[in-house]
């Protein structure tokens, strides 16, 4: 019996233009060394969210920065995906990331942005009860998400008053 054809994965450029068939502001593929990482980007988690410790997605059970760098050095790609509100963003590159995995891209791998907000209260101690949909949140892995946004040349600004444009970003790796 002869070999089951192999399925023809989609180039990357089509996740691009899926992300904003979905509703991403802007969508680009960038090289994952213009994602850095910093040891005080996760310290602003612990000493400036009062979600740090209370969420499987969070410090201190997201990956630290140097096994982030690791992992995105594993990568070739990085599809940056650019929303004004943190859900539109999660959701996306969380569903890009089932899309692009049963299309042939078996290294996807999302991340979100912000505290997951799957679960009223996260049980840590039985497990995530939304594996398929929590992602870390790219700040909670020492992703620093000013510098990644501002090296592709998108908008990103420090949040100081209520009424003020925010800019939400989350990331999924891919080959």
């Amino acid at each position: 019996m002869p070999p089951a054809p192999k399925q023809k994965t989609p180039p990357l450029e089509f996740y691009v233009n899926r992300a904003r068939e979905m509703g991403a502001l802007h969508a680009m593929i960038i090289g994952p060394e213009k994602v850095p990482t910093a040891t005080w980007v996760r310290l602003k988690c612990q000493y400036g969210c009062g979600g740090y410790g209370k969420r499987l997605t969070c410090p201190p059970y997201s990956p630290p920065p140097e096994r982030t760098r690791q992992l995105l050095d594993e990568y070739r790609s990085i599809l940056l995906v650019h929303c004004d509100r943190g859900k539109a963003a999660r959701k996306i590159v969380t569903k890009l990331e089932r899309e692009a995995f049963l299309a042939g891209h078996y290294k996807a791998f999302a991340l979100g942005c912000g505290p997951c907000g799957q679960c009223r209260t996260c049980n840590l101690e039985k497990g995530c009860a939304h594996p398929r949909q929590a992602r870390p949140a790219m700040e909670a892995c020492g992703i620093d998400v000013f510098a990644t946004a501002r090296a592709a040349g998108l908008p990103i600004d420090t949040v100081v008053e209520r009424g003020d444009a925010q800019n939400h970003y989350s990331l999924l790796l891919i080959e």
